[in-house]
């Protein structure tokens, strides 16, 4: 992990401990609207050839674009980003907020069976709502490998972002919880970026007031950190 990663992370843990009655980044049926936290521009849009590559990015809140605008989430500033590096792809967002990762595991063969087209590539983003309920490190893991193994099963190259736990869940959880995505990544020789707030959650400005999701601004700095990644673990991708 990096060490600005590292920083995130401690600052994360004190909103974690604020915040921590809400027991999921964002809930199914929290308002989808956007709010004034949100910054003004949205990603903005290209057409797509309908033969585009298409990327999954399956998730939680943070890949929904929780409180935020249709164009302001993660997948449509995902694709706006790698269509500005010259990568044109679609980007469909599989995002639910609230999702544990036991919840991804039950949806991700549904996701996949139903794709119009076979993916280049699934962003995979899950365990900080597990992370939120002090679900056991070790129900993380065996869901994300299970995700994993099925991704693998059907031959569709994967970017798996990381979630780091809240220092204020101890030692011991974090020791079992931190290593479970670069462990996981290196076992079944994905894409990996260790944090998906890194950068954006010490910085107040890329934040929603709730201080655990990230406004259309922040969203646009997590974009353009995975567009060069997405670009490399497409296929073809240099």
């Amino acid at each position: 992990m990096k060490t600005a990663g590292w920083r995130s992370a401690l600052i994360y843990g004190c909103a974690v401990a604020l915040c921590q009655p809400l027991a999921a980044c964002g809930s199914a049926d929290a308002p989808s609207a956007s709010t004034n936290d949100k910054a003004a521009a949205p990603a903005k849009t290209a057409a797509i050839p309908a033969g585009a590559p298409l990327v999954i990015a399956f998730g939680d809140s943070l890949y929904a674009g929780y409180q935020l605008g249709p164009k302001e989430g993660l997948a449509p500033q995902l694709q706006a980003a790698l269509a500005e590096d010259g990568v044109v792809a679609r980007v469909q967002s599989a995002g639910v907020s609230g999702d544990t990762s036991a919840a991804g595991r039950q949806r991700l063969s549904y996701v996949l069976d139903n794709a119009k087209t076979k993916p280049a590539l699934v962003v995979l983003g899950l365990g900080g709502n597990d992370m939120l309920r002090g679900i056991g490190p070790e129900q993380t893991r065996a869901n994300l490998d299970a995700m994993l193994a099925e991704l693998k099963k059907r031959e569709i190259p994967v970017l798996l972002t990381g979630m780091m736990a809240a220092p204020n869940l101890g030692s011991d959880y974090a020791n079992a919880f931190n290593p479970i995505y670069p462990e996981l990544a290196g076992k079944y020789d994905v894409s990996f970026y260790p944090f998906i707030l890194d950068g954006v959650i010490t910085d107040k400005s890329l934040m929603l007031g709730d201080d655990l999701h990230p406004n259309a601004k922040g969203v646009t700095v997590i974009a353009e950190a995975l567009a060069p990644l997405v670009g490399e673990a497409l296929p073809d991708g240099e």
